[in-house]
């Protein structure tokens, strides 16, 4: 009896490990089952000039929400910079959208934060701009951090990802693939 009970805490335990690391919230990617139309969103830039999400239409988009407090988000980014520049030739690009942090705050760490992909430091390089609340409830509200969206050519939801790309990277690279 006494096996049983350590065996289900320690499963118990190795759970609850894995979630810790998998995210801000519990990592569960889904596709909606008919491909929803993105909402009709515009976004500000760090200039303060409006971004229309309409407007990268012709292009694949991963559309990622995150925060420079957010350790999961900051892990994720050199995968993210690596998949810019990876298919940004093929008609991709990355869109990150700033959640719950002041824009100067963005700034800064945009222009000073270095990460380390493939052996070379380098700065974000893919577009940023500022989440809202009112933006987020459009995507059917933020279940946690980081969170993705990954959008068809024609502006189509493909699928959603809620929490760190990492452990699931390879099934990102072939759905982005898959639009490509």
């Amino acid at each position: 009896m006494i096996k049983v009970v350590k065996a289900i805490l320690a499963v118990a335990i190795f759970s609850a490990a894995v979630l810790a690391f998998s995210g801000c919230k519990i990592s569960v990617p889904n596709a909606p089952s008919a491909l929803k139309d993105e909402p009709d969103v515009t976004f500000k830039d760090l200039q303060g000039k409006d971004v229309s999400l309409a407007s990268f239409k012709g292009k694949v988009v991963l559309l990622n929400f995150w925060g420079t407090w957010c350790e999961p988000c900051r892990h994720e980014i050199p995968i993210l910079i690596d998949l810019q520049n990876k298919y940004s030739a093929r008609g991709f690009t990355l869109l990150g959208a700033a959640t719950m942090d002041e824009e100067k705050t963005v700034d800064q760490f945009i222009h000073t934060t270095q990460f380390n992909v493939g052996g070379q430091q380098t700065l974000m390089n893919y577009p940023i701009v500022m989440n809202t609340d009112d933006i987020a409830t459009k995507f059917g509200g933020l279940l946690g951090m980081p969170t993705s969206f990954l959008i068809t050519r024609d502006g189509k939801i493909y699928k959603r990802y809620i929490g760190a790309l990492d452990p699931i990277q390879a099934q990102l690279v072939k759905d982005l693939e898959s639009q490509l």
